[in-house]
């Protein structure tokens, strides 16, 4: 049994308790807010059954805690990854794992030198379609892969201290990264715009990888929720809708090439293929309880997580220069 204790019961903080709390191998040890409502709201949920806390740094000198889960907004993370590591702590972090590359840096060092695990939540890599998806691609399923195109888009909740690139794109470029085997682009390209807030609440963003080019549609601001991934296959294509009750869909369909001497005039060189669409049975899996137990499986075995700084590092350093490219205009 491991104990872990959660700093943060905002937004997302309930979600990582209850997860916590339903898996038999965690304890949730403690849960902490500076905010007494926030754990006035938790008290109605778990009653006796767990401790609170308004100061984290009870948290942090607790012998009884091995573990600290942090679900704050992102400016905090850093100081908080980087006390907890440094009273030895594993840690559990939302993402973005931190504000800026060079904060990620120093803490995937920090870890390293005190034998501890990061483990940041890039949540969708955990979902069961997700490995389904990468199963396929493993297998030769889909063929060589074209594109992979995303949307992610809702009606709020607009955030101020990221952006929605940083809070939204994140989940599809850790997916890109966990299908592809962490290829990375040569070229980015991003536009945005600061509607209604101080960073950019809408944002498409393009990248080029060796083989296959990628866009992402972030927003905050629209009408319709959306979270949709298309990826075209040489072989096969397929489109994930996480909020369609049939979630996958894989098509057999393509494009041929037309090949040899015996061409009529009035014929294409290459023909689209139609083929059956395969809405396959996979069990459904809660992604977050998933994210939780490979952080509990890595400290039981000592063992670095698929989410670890390496990772989260590839996203950022993607992140910043699509930052830095923001809008760039061609004179």
């Amino acid at each position: 049994m491991i104990n872990i204790g959660l700093i943060g019961y905002g937004y997302w903080g309930p979600n990582v308790a209850k997860n916590i709390h339903v898996n038999p191998n965690l304890i949730l040890h403690t849960i902490c807010d500076i905010k007494k409502e926030r754990l006035l709201k938790a008290k109605n949920v778990y009653i006796s059954q767990t401790n609170y806390e308004i100061s984290y740094k009870k948290l942090l000198i607790n012998p009884e805690i091995e573990a600290i889960a942090i679900a704050v907004e992102t400016s905090g993370h850093y100081k908080l990854v980087k006390e907890a590591l440094l009273a030895g702590k594993n840690v559990y972090v939302e993402k973005p794992f931190t504000s800026t590359v060079k904060e990620a840096e120093e803490l995937k060092k920090l870890a390293k030198e005190m034998n501890l695990i990061i483990h940041v939540d890039h949540i969708m890599i955990f979902h069961p379609i997700i490995k389904k998806i990468k199963s396929l691609i493993e297998n030769d399923a889909l063929g060589e892969i074209l594109y992979i195109d995303s949307i992610r888009t809702n009606l709020g909740q607009i955030k101020k201290d990221v952006s929605v690139m940083w809070d939204l794109a994140v989940h599809d470029l850790s997916i890109i990264d966990y299908l592809m085997d962490a290829k990375e682009p040569f070229y980015i390209n991003a536009v945005g715009e600061k509607f209604y807030n101080p960073k950019e609440s809408l944002c498409f963003l393009t990248l080029r990888y060796k083989g296959f080019i990628s866009h992402i549609q972030s927003s905050w601001i629209s009408p319709l929720k959306e979270r949709k991934l298309i990826i075209a296959g040489t072989k096969k294509m397929l489109v994930f809708d996480d909020l369609k009750s049939e979630k996958l869909s894989i098509y057999d369909k393509g494009v041929d090439i037309i090949s040899g001497k015996n061409i009529e005039c009035d014929d294409y060189v290459v023909k689209i293929r139609e083929g059956d669409v395969l809405a396959p049975y996979i069990k459904q899996e809660d992604a977050l309880y998933n994210s939780l137990e490979h952080f509990r499986e890595c400290i039981k075995d000592g063992k670095q997580s698929i989410s670890n700084p390496d990772k989260a590092l590839r996203i950022q350093r993607i992140l910043e220069l699509a930052d830095k490219n923001m809008n760039k205009q061609i004179v």
